[in-house]
């Protein structure tokens, strides 16, 4: 997309400052993973953490590394290209989490389940761990080894639009 997706404007602002602008009021601490440009995503006000594995792993790396810096008992993850997040994410998931017993919760519109729109609790830290540490980077393959439970967005399938293409942004300028 000719730069770092992070920095592209949508109405004039960032596409991850809609991210962070609709996340930090459902979170109590708010961690950017990025392993390029730590000073410009840092002016964003957050901790900015790399990861750990070298080499693109995927956002497994980046959730490895969110459950590692998190300080509280959950771990929600989102990409920065999705600038509309749904307000009560956090509180859906939640929900489910708990009435399911399940370890992970994700976001799920129609039958597309959306795996970088989760809630993990921090003891999955060592399953990921381990699943990194065999080589192994498929989001898929690792969820199926976790107690999972699929959360039901169709409400706000919107929501979930992420951004790869210069065309798709602007499209969604009208809509922002």
């Amino acid at each position: 997309m000719g730069g770092e997706k992070a920095f592209l404007p949508l109405r004039g602002k960032p596409l991850i400052q809609w991210a962070i602008e609709r996340a930090c009021p459902q979170v109590d601490e708010l961690l950017i993973n990025a392993n390029r440009n730590p000073e410009a995503y840092a002016r964003f006000g957050h901790r900015v953490i790399a990861d750990e594995i070298e080499g693109f792993a995927g956002p497994l790396a980046g959730f490895e590394r969110g459950l590692a810096h998190a300080s509280g008992a959950l771990v929600m993850t989102v990409p920065c290209d999705s600038p509309f997040l749904p307000e009560d994410l956090v509180q859906r998931l939640r929900e489910a989490l708990d009435r399911e017993n399940a370890q992970l919760a994700v976001a799920k519109t129609g039958a597309q389940a959306h795996p970088v729109f989760s809630l993990m609790r921090r003891d999955v830290h060592a399953s990921l761990r381990d699943f990194l540490a065999s080589g192994q980077r498929k989001i898929d393959r690792w969820y199926g080894a976790l107690r999972v439970v699929e959360v039901a967005f169709d409400d706000e399938a919107d929501a979930f639009l992420n951004i790869n293409t210069r065309e798709e942004l602007a499209n969604l300028e009208p809509r922002a």
